[in-house]
């Protein structure tokens, strides 16, 4: 699953969905384009929220999950990796078809904002 502000999925948007399915042959999937949120120009692909639950993550900490996914995206995007990646990665045992993905805080400017 995917959901993106411009309608659309982006290239950047594509392959981290494609490495993480490939990679984790995850049994849920949600990768939000938070870049509308920031002072990006239109149509950038800087900023995302990911929720991935595969069953790779059973024996595995929560640090070292999030190592796992930031290196299959890395690995992937070396040129193009996100200026930033919010992880949620649970085990199926840790996530229920109800939950939902909360929304990011506004973005507090940069730039001297």
């Amino acid at each position: 699953m995917s959901t993106s502000a411009i309608g659309k999925a982006g290239p950047v948007e594509q392959a981290i969905i494609a490495t993480l399915k490939e990679n984790l042959q995850p049994v849920h999937l949600e990768v939000v384009n938070e870049s509308y949120m920031h002072n990006v120009p239109k149509d950038a692909e800087t900023h995302f929220k990911v929720l991935v639950v595969s069953d790779k993550f059973n024996e595995l900490p929560l640090i070292k999950r999030h190592r796992l996914v930031n290196t299959i995206v890395k690995d992937k995007l070396a040129d193009h990796f996100p200026h930033a990646l919010s992880i949620e990665a649970k085990t199926p045992k840790q996530w229920s078809p109800e939950y939902t993905l909360e929304p990011s805080p506004n973005c507090r400017g940069g730039f001297g904002k």
